[in-house]
C-alpha cells in the first residue's frame, strides 16, 4: 500500500484530504506544522509522496521542501493558497515535483496524486452484467440499461475489492479502510453491504460467484 504524508495546518482540509486518499486505497499520515513533520523526516522518509502546504507554522513549506531535498528525492506536491506564477516557480525551484493552488478540485488532486505515485486509477469495473462507474457512483446493467445508485461507502468497498481481486480481504481490513479507525461499525454492517452487493451484481444471490464468503475471515472478490 502506498504511503502518503500530508503536511497541512488547516484541520478541515487535512481531514478531507486524508479521508479521500484513504478511500482511494492509500495509507495516510498527517502533520499539522513544519516542525513536527521535520522531526519525522529526520528519522526516515518512508513515504511515496508528500503533500505540502506552503504557509505552515514554525517552518514554512518551501524551507521544509529544501530540507527534504538534502536527503530524499521523494515526490513532493505543494498545495497552497499562494497561487501566482512566482509562487509556483519558487515551489518548483525548492525541489517540488508539482504545485496545486488552493482552492483545488478534489478530482484534480487525486489525479495528480495518482500520477506522482504511479498509481493506476480505475474509473470503472465490470461485475457480472453491471458496469460500476466510480466517478458517478452508479452501476448500470449493460443488457437492460437499468441504473443503480451506489453510496460513497459502497463505492469505496468495491474499489478495495477490485484492488485485491482474487484475494481474501478480512473484515478488520475492510473496517479500517472503508470506515476508518475512528468509527466503530460491527462486522454485521459489512455482511449487510455484501448481501446488498449480491442482490445487485449476482445472477443468483444465494449462489454468489463474485462476492464470496470465506468463513471466519472475510470476503473474496472475483470479477
Amino acid at each position: 500500500m502506498k504511503h502518503i504524508c500530508v503536511v497541512e495546518d488547516e484541520s478541515s482540509i487535512a481531514e478531507m484530504i486524508q479521508l479521500n486518499l484513504e478511500l482511494e486505497g492509500f495509507q495516510v499520515s498527517v502533520f499539522r506544522d513544519g516542525r513536527d513533520a521535520l522531526k519525522s523526516f529526520q528519522e526516515s522518509i518512508d513515504f511515496d509522496l508528500i503533500l505540502l502546504d506552503v504557509m505552515l507554522p514554525y517552518i514554512n513549506g518551501v524551507e521544509l521542501c529544501k530540507l527534504i531535498r538534502k536527503s530524499s528525492s521523494v515526490p513532493i506536491l505543494f498545495l497552497s493558497a499562494k497561487g501566482t506564477t512566482s509562487d509556483r516557480i519558487e515551489g518548483l525551484k525548492a525541489g517540488a515535483n508539482d504545485y496545486l493552488p488552493k482552492p483545488f478540485d478534489l478530482e484534480e488532486l487525486l489525479l495528480r496524486v495518482a500520477v506522482l505515485t504511479h498509481q493506476v486509477v480505475e474509473e470503472t469495473v465490470m461485475i457480472g452484467k453491471m458496469m460500476v462507474d466510480f466517478k458517478t457512483y452508479t452501476a448500470v446493467n449493460e443488457e437492460t440499461n437499468e441504473n443503480q445508485s451506489l453510496s460513497k461507502k459502497e463505492v469505496a468497498l468495491i474499489q478495495l475489492f477490485t484492488e485485491r481481486r482474487g484475494q481474501v480481504v478480512s473484515r478488520d481490513e475492510i473496517l479500517d479502510r472503508v470506515w476508518g479507525e475512528d468509527q466503530f461499525p460491527t462486522t454485521r454492517t459489512i455482511d449487510n453491504f455484501i448481501l446488498n452487493f449480491r442482490k445487485i451484481f449476482e445472477d443468483d444471490p444465494k449462489q454468489p460467484v463474485h462476492f464470496i464468503s470465506v468463513r471466519g475471515v472475510g470476503y473474496k472478490f472475483v470479477d
